[in-house]
């Protein structure tokens, strides 16, 4: 593996226990020869020697009884195979541990360390897990963080300027945004990267918001029904969970408005759906797979105390523009 990668035996040690100062291309240079040459290391022997289980877990925070159906939610599908994936290449298995769990088997799974997601401000899950003493590392920033928090997160605020310089670029002079009210940090990251764009752009801040519990479709879909009656109404509208693309089409139909002539339409979402939508709507990937993987990285480097390491990671997100937000842009003497 050195010889494929052309780096030093000990670079390839390094790389794999997640330990020494290496930069993310050489690191990545190791992984892919890995691949390449289908070497699998042999975790639950070198765990055992250092006293450990070989286990990452990666855990999702609980709402009391009610079940989240996480696995049919593209962006955690997304993240939790990109964990594995991640886990598997530095010889680590992963425990994808369900939304639902006595206190008694959060406490006693066996693992070496746990990626925490989607930290809420009250999270059950997150106390129990500081009790165990074990490494953690959250997916999200935790809404009320401590200085020795390590996290990975999407650039929120990066993905929802996208979607907003993409919408003015297509003619849109109003934009509303319907926002979902949730105790963790995401909705409050989004409030404030909208309002700080509005207020740089001199446009009027039109949100409205919604509970994200327990049916955030009916939800949201009255609360885009309530910005489509300002007058004047909005030319455009933003979601940013998984379904608001969907909720806002159906919005728009209630309301007689066609999309994208009378409405641009855009939200943040891993859906593949939305490429054949009627008509098909553009997005923002926040990159679950790629947050899934540092998380992993990251995770190993706190384990193995490593040094020189950015605790605090923020993956970039990447615009896919669609038909609904394809509205021709008048030029001055009125002609499309």
């Amino acid at each position: 593996m050195a010889a494929r990668a052309g780096v030093s035996t000990a670079t390839v040690s390094n790389a794999l226990n997640g330990t020494g100062r290496l930069s993310e291309t050489t690191r990545q240079r190791v992984l892919a020869a890995t691949r390449e040459l289908g070497y699998a290391p042999a975790s639950t022997a070198r765990a055992l020697a250092r006293g450990g289980t070989g286990v990452l877990g990666l855990t999702m925070t609980t709402y009391g009884d009610l079940p989240v159906p996480y696995t049919v939610i593209p962006y955690y599908a997304d993240l939790t195979l990109g964990a594995m994936a991640a886990a598997h290449e530095r010889g680590y298995l992963l425990l994808a541990m369900p939304s639902s769990m006595s206190p008694w088997m959060w406490l006693n799974t066996p693992m070496d360390g746990v990626i925490h997601v989607g930290p809420r401000a009250e999270d059950p899950v997150r106390s129990i897990l500081r009790e165990r003493g074990i490494p953690m590392i959250s997916e999200g920033r935790p809404p009320a963080p401590h200085r020795c928090d390590a996290w990975v997160d999407a650039d929120h605020e990066a993905g929802l300027r996208l979607l907003l310089d993409h919408l003015t670029e297509r003619g849109a002079l109003r934009i509303g945004l319907s926002l979902p009210l949730h105790d963790d940090s995401y909705p409050r990251l989004i409030a404030d990267a909208y309002r700080s764009w509005c207020d740089e752009h001199r446009m009027p801040s039109l949100v409205e918001e919604y509970a994200s519990l327990p049916d955030y479709f009916t939800a949201e879909q009255d609360a885009v029904s309530r910005l489509l009656r300002h007058d004047p109404r909005p030319d455009a509208v933003i979601g940013v969970y998984s379904d608001s693309g969907h909720n806002i089409l159906a919005a728009a139909r209630r309301h007689g408005l066609r999309v994208p002539r009378d409405l641009l339409v855009a939200c943040v979402s891993e859906d593949p759906d939305y490429a054949s939508t009627a008509p098909p709507v553009t997005t923002v990937s926040l990159r679950p797979d790629r947050v899934g993987a540092e998380a992993v990285d990251l995770l190993i480097a706190v384990i193995n105390a490593r040094s020189g390491v950015d605790r605090r990671r923020l993956v970039q997100p990447v615009l896919l523009p669609r038909r609904s937000t394809r509205r021709a842009v008048r030029r001055r003497n009125g002609t499309p």
